[in-house]
């Protein structure tokens, strides 16, 4: 029959004929076979249905072997031994491997025709054996689910007992290894009934072994906590999930979060990867364990975990919000609604905790925008309602865990523990090109100076390799004397010292070369420079000439960021004029009263850019006796009344603006010997290279006791003038002279010089008409010098005394931009014009939506553009400009600073990378490179030490918090450091 059989199938017969001659031999079944013939037929069968060249005789082997198996089944139970499924399931048949499909497919076949036979249970022993074998080998997918199918109909072939906790928790294992490559949707589905079906297994076993559930329970958080790098399980391992009885959960979580053998790291790695499954289609409560873990942890109070996963996971979180907002809009079932409202108040709760980040909130606040907003008190109310809220203090460092070198090529600076606001000042030096060339091609070697550290730093933020550096060393010298560590400062107040500190180490240095008989710097001992340092700001020399060569006796300071303000004071009664030139690096812009929309004027708000003694000549600010006085109300401002829509050049205006000092503010006359009415004017005679605006945002309530911030959205041009007087000997009366030399001994000194009061009877108009054109009338000719705006650093946060700083910044040197050419301007029009600066602006408006911005924020460093910086405080009403660089653009006729020189010539590029600093960036990235692979090391050897626990890895291992986030560098230095973060 079998030869028949054989010849039958091969033929070239028609179908319709061979399947006739098929049926007859399937009817002969029923008759009497003899033993050789039926084993004769199985193995011609079992090769048909194995190695069949069609369907046809596939189909054919299928039909004989099952039609001879009904009524001889002794005899194929015989055939169908140990021996045959051994070599089957360890050698293949003939062509066909041992782990083909096929293979199981067959057995599963031949085992359900000896269902109710005895062979079956002889069998099962030792196929329990080599599905745990096969298991044991990680087989893909579709050979698992054939094998899942054989043990669901035959759960004898089940391993039982130790075997039995064994074989799940290696197919368990297995299934980390289920990763999809298919893109098609039928590939998709397919495999996802494979894994439903392995996962039904487990189901199965589970249900008839309770014993066996904790063991594969603990091999899947084994799995989803390791930390070694080169494994990443797969999601499939979410189809688990809904079959782990809800009633464990309080057992299980309990056990997992008082397990001290669990390492923090682990439990971070296991909780983020069980936010991944919620992405998987059937991962059915999933949400309910991963919200039932996070409540566990919080309540045995490891907030670390939970801060590193909502670190770890924030940016995942932030791209689904939009579509999430969108698709819940759509839906219109009530409740959506219900859940879009509680949705959007999380997401503002989230925005006002991890506050700096507009680049990535910017298109979620416009999703929202129609969506009730809550008040701060609510949001409070909120957040302390989670308690491990209240101890994050670390979002923008904890980015670096995840992201690699900033796709900017920009590096970005490890905050150290609530130094955003040196950060973020840092970085914005960086970013002044010609500032940053210079530095660059200074030749330090063997000093161990301030600018020596700042060059490092320089270089090290150029050509390091690591996504972030940390400026450790940079810190602990620059970092003021009366500034705390780990505490929050103002940056524009450390900005200010590190100037100041640099202008007056180049002096010291300099002045050894004079007088050392060995001129090197290196032979200055570190106590000299020290007490150097420490001794008290001289003024910066006076020069006629605007812009001097590098060589005239100048640091680098007083090039790159000095100004020089004349501040003149004529007295109304005799006009006799006081005049005084004094130097700046920053200009403290106040806010008019009526500018602030926010809160009232104040004592403090009056007063916030004085100076003080301690402030030196490179300082912003001055020291002159012709400070600004104190507002009364009798004295008087002439301008006119600035309008709600403010921006940087109505604060410069504002500044510059002239005044009258009159009834208690009365100027003394040493001609007239007596307080007299007077009218002051400032006027810039030096502009400078880097043009620094801080604007004076800090205020003092007197009703409540407490400093509070002008949250004014004051706007930021791109481009704008700066009027300068050209310099020249002021026409005055024959006692000027005596009036000048005078001068220091106004009781004016050390108030604000920004402060404008303006005048309230009419008429002295024409009186001040008049002197003003006998004190200018030589110097009515005014330069408008162009600046475009370099970087700004942003102050987020509701008060001096908590918030974070971050900063914009551009490449832009002297030559960017246009060139201007002097422009003659009167005193009384000496404010910016605003047809220049829209000028500008049409100039810069190609340039409003172009990524040539960067946004720094501690280790974090991304593309923006002008636009997102212009529309920040409209967008976040606590995010506001704080400090402003400006870079001055070349003046027709007038020569530059623009870069440094070098062999006699100027650099228009990056000077080339000396030998000392090549050295010790080749040395860190090295270093870099080292720790990459000793953390992969470190990571493996913790993977494959762990065992079947929770995760045996010893004591738990915190990372200690980095970065100010929402509690960062705000406020300013001199407050009270009592209470700063804020939750």
């Amino acid at each position: 029959m079998d030869k028949i059989l054989e010849a039958l199938v091969s033929s070239s017969h028609p179908l319709t004929v061979k399947r006739a001659i098929v049926k007859k031999v399937m009817e002969a079944a029923e008759k009497e076979v003899t033993e050789e013939q039926c084993q004769a037929l199985y193995h011609l069968t079992t090769r048909l249905i194995l190695l069949g060249e069609d369907a046809f005789q596939r189909q054919v082997g299928l039909q004989v072997q099952e039609a001879y198996a009904r009524y001889h089944r002794d005899e194929f139970a015989r055939f169908f031994s140990k021996e045959c499924v051994l070599g089957l399931l360890q050698q293949g048949y003939g062509s066909l491997d041992c782990r083909d499909p096929a293979i199981l497919d067959f057995l599963h076949g031949s085992l359900r025709l000896l269902i109710s036979c005895p062979a079956v249970l002889e069998l099962a022993p030792l196929l329990q054996t080599e599905v745990l074998r096969i298991i044991c080998e990680r087989p893909e997918p579709a050979t698992c689910a054939k094998l899942a199918t054989i043990l669901t109909d035959f759960p004898q072939c089940v391993p039982r007992e130790k075997a039995g906790v064994l074989f799940c928790q290696q197919l368990v294992r297995t299934f980390a290894y289920f990763h999809c490559p298919a893109t098609e949707e039928r590939e998709l589905r397919e495999y996802v009934t494979q894994v439903t079906r392995v996962s039904v297994l487990l189901q199965g076993i589970w249900k008839a072994e309770p014993a066996t559930l904790l063991p594969s329970l603990q091999e899947v958080f084994a799995i989803i906590s390791s930390t070694d790098p080169s494994f990443e399980p797969s999601i499939a391992l979410a189809c688990l999930v809904q079959h782990i009885p809800l009633q464990m959960i309080t057992v299980l979580i309990k056990s997992l979060t008082t397990d001290q053998n669990v390492k923090d790291a682990s439990m971070t790695q296991a909780l983020c990867r069980m936010i991944d499954w919620l992405s998987w289609p059937l991962a059915n409560h999933v949400d309910t364990w991963v919200i039932a873990l996070l409540k566990g942890l919080a309540a045995v109070q490891k907030f670390t975990i939970l801060i590193d996963v909502t670190l770890l996971k924030i940016e995942q979180v932030v791209p689904h919000i939009v579509p999430l907002v969108k698709s819940l809009k759509n839906d219109g079932l009530p409740n959506s609604k219900t859940f879009l409202l509680q949705f959007a108040e999380l997401v503002h709760c989230m925005m006002y905790q991890y506050s700096g980040f507009p680049d990535l909130y910017d298109n979620i606040l416009e999703s929202i925008k129609e969506l009730p907003k809550p008040n701060e008190e609510k949001i409070k109310f909120v957040l302390n309602q989670s308690a491990w809220t209240s101890q994050s203090n670390s979002f923008a460092s904890g980015l670096l865990k995840i992201t690699g070198k900033s796709e900017t090529g920009k590096t970005g600076l490890v905050n150290l523990g609530n130094t955003c606001y040196m950060n973020s000042i840092i970085q914005i030096l960086f970013m002044a090109t010609d500032f940053r060339r210079h530095v660059m091609s200074l030749h330090l070697n063997g000093c161990n100076t301030l600018m020596k550290k700042l060059q490092l730093l320089f270089a090290f933020l150029a050509h390091t390799q690591r996504a972030a550096y940390s400026p450790r060393s940079f810190l602990e010298v620059s970092r003021p004397p009366w500034f705390t560590a780990g505490s929050q400062q103002d940056c524009s107040e450390y900005l200010r010292f590190l100037l100041d500190r640099l202008h007056e180490e180049e002096k010291t240095l300099s002045a050894l070369q004079v007088t050392s008989p060995k001129p090197e710097p290196a032979t200055t001992s570190a106590e000299t420079l020290q007490a150097a340092a420490s001794q008290p700001v001289a003024d910066m020399p006076s020069h006629p000439d605007p812009v001097a060569a590098n060589g005239d006796g100048r640091t680098l300071v007083e090039r790159m960021f000095g100004g020089r303000l004349s501040t003149a004071i004529r007295c109304l009664q005799c006009h006799s004029l006081s005049e005084k030139e004094e130097p700046f690096t920053d200009l403290s812009l106040a806010f008019c009263p009526s500018m602030s929309k926010c809160h009232g004027p104040t004592d403090e708000h009056k007063s916030s850019s004085s100076v003080g003694p301690c402030q030196g000549a490179v300082n912003g600010g001055s020291e002159s006796s012709e400070g600004s006085v104190k507002e009364g109300a009798g004295t008087r401002m002439e301008r006119p009344v600035v309008e709600p829509t403010l921006s940087a050049p109505d604060l410069v205006d504002y500044f510059l603006a002239p005044e009258i000092l009159e009834n208690e503010n009365c100027y003394f006359c040493e001609r007239c010997a007596s307080l007299q009415r007077a009218k002051k004017v400032m006027q810039v005679v030096v502009a400078p290279e880097y043009l620094i605006l801080t604007l004076l945002r800090f205020s003092y309530d007197a009703t409540c006791h407490v400093r509070r911030k002008i949250l004014d959205n004051v706007g930021i041009p791109l481009h704008m003038s700066l009027p300068l007087r050209q310099y020249g000997i002021s026409a005055s009366s024959s006692s000027s002279a005596a009036a000048t030399s005078s001068s220091s001994d106004s009781p004016d000194s050390g108030e604000n010089l920004a402060k404008k009061l303006k005048p309230s009877q009419m008429e002295d108009g024409m009186m001040e008409n008049r002197i003003n054109s006998e004190t200018h009338d030589s110097d009515s000719e005014m330069l408008s010098v162009p600046y475009v705006l370099s970087s700004v650093v942003v102050h987020s946060g509701m008060s001096s005394e908590s918030g974070h700083y971050y900063s914009y910044g551009r490449n832009v040197s002297s030559t960017d931009g246009y060139v201007a050419h002097p422009c003659p301007k009167t005193l009384e029009s000496s404010s910016l014009s605003e047809s220049s600066t829209d000028t500008h602006e049409e100039m810069g408006c190609a340039e409003h939506k172009s990524m040539d911005w960067f946004l720094f924020n501690d280790s974090r460093v991304s593309f923006t553009n002008f636009e997102s910086l212009q529309n920040v405080t409209s967008r976040f009403p606590k995010d506001t400009a704080y400090v402003l660089i400006y870079r001055k653009q070349e003046v027709s006729g007038q020569p530059s600073n623009s870069g440094p020189v070098v062999n006699g010539s100027r650099l228009s590029g990056e000077p080339p990378l000396q030998k000392e600093l090549m050295d010790a960036i080749t040395k860190d990235n090295k270093l870099f490179l080292q720790e990459q692979e000793l953390n992969a090391r470190a990571r493996a050897l913790q993977a494959t030490s762990a065992s079947c626990s929770f995760r045996p890895n010893g004591s738990d291992d915190n990372d200690p918090p980095g970065s100010c986030g929402p509690s960062g560098g705000g406020g300013g230095g001199g407050f009270n450091t009592i209470s700063r973060l804020v939750f």
